[in-house]
């Protein structure tokens, strides 16, 4: 293909580093580990990697806890051995997509701890901090998503578990720390980002209750209008797209949640283009039965959809959630 563009065209392969291959007996998977089985991977015709986090965490969500976004978790390595990782891969052909965690920290951040040591800290606003619970809304895996901080004598949001509370987005300072972020990653010469949860960036700013509706468990017994999917995100999907655009041949691609975990062709519409993201997750394909049939189906409805719309599409056979 004369015009082969790597993330539109080519294949991107999920590794999930604990598990792929351990370089030193450590029991878990690494960074060295990766780079061993770089020609392997070229000889799968793999256009690009997308690495599950690899930054310092906690691990009270598999590393999607990040205690340090400028870093890499010792247990994978250091940033020489990304460095080295990178350099190999792109000798390869190959190139390397970082998951970003961007809605929420490890309660271990540094930011987090200073903002819930007092409530008037540089840092007191960075998260969503309240003096009683204010509305309805659950966390994603159970209970009630506000959590008691008694060194604040407040409550603190957090759309996952209790460690992982949501970052302020609303507040310039946290904008620009995270586009910060993206920038770190493009300088040393990432290809592209899997945005983790983006969609659940923003809050309604009022915090007011999500309806209610009948579910199985309790995050599905509410509409989720007013704690994701809120109208501040396209201008930041803007901004983002303008910084990755200033670096050549970048890619980012959201993982957008709702009900049931389920992305559905308006949000994958409202969220892609060439001034937001270049690929919203389409996951027909994951929760299909494995049925040639139903794939061509799926794949006849989601070209005409884009077709129509000047956007490109993605099918996810798998991931580290299936």
């Amino acid at each position: 293909m004369d015009n082969f563009l790597w993330w539109r065209d080519g294949i991107i392969y999920q590794i999930y580093p604990r598990s792929f291959a351990d370089s030193n007996d450590s029991g878990l998977g690494d960074l060295p580990g990766i780079t061993s089985k770089l020609d392997y991977l070229a000889d799968l015709g793999v256009d690009a990697l997308w690495l599950s986090p690899i930054y310092p965490s906690p691990d009270k969500d598999f590393s999607y806890d990040v205690s340090d976004y400028v870093d890499i978790d010792p247990r994978f390595g250091s940033l020489a051995d990304f460095d080295l990782l990178l350099s190999e891969a792109h000798q390869r052909g190959i190139r390397i997509v970082l998951d970003l965690v961007l809605n929420h920290t490890s309660d271990q951040h540094a930011c987090f701890l200073e903002s819930r040591s007092s409530r008037d800290n540089p840092k007191a606003d960075w998260y969503l901090w309240q003096d009683k619970i204010p509305n309805n809304w659950y966390s994603v895996f159970g209970g009630r998503a506000w959590n008691y901080a008694p060194e604040r004598d407040q409550y603190y949001y957090h759309m996952f578990v209790p460690e992982q509370p949501d970052v302020n987005w609303r507040n310039q300072d946290v904008r620009a720390a995270m586009l910060d972020v993206v920038r770190f990653w493009l300088d040393r010469g990432v290809d592209g980002f899997r945005l983790d949860v983006f969609n659940m960036y923003f809050k309604d700013e009022q915090l007011r209750e999500n309806p209610r509706k009948f579910g199985l468990r309790a995050f599905d017994r509410q509409r989720h209008i007013y704690d994701c999917d809120q109208p501040e995100m396209i201008p930041l999907l803007n901004e983002l797209r303008s910084l990755l655009d200033s670096y050549p041949e970048r890619y980012a691609i959201g993982e957008p949640l709702g009900q049931s975990f389920m992305p559905d062709k308006e949000r994958v519409i409202q969220y892609s283009g060439t001034d937001k993201l270049h690929a919203v997750f389409n996951f027909k394909f994951t929760w299909s039965q494995f049925d040639p049939v139903e794939y061509v189906q799926h794949i006849l409805d989601w070209e005409a959809l884009f077709a129509e719309r000047g956007l490109w599409p993605n099918y996810v056979l798998g991931n580290h959630d299936a």
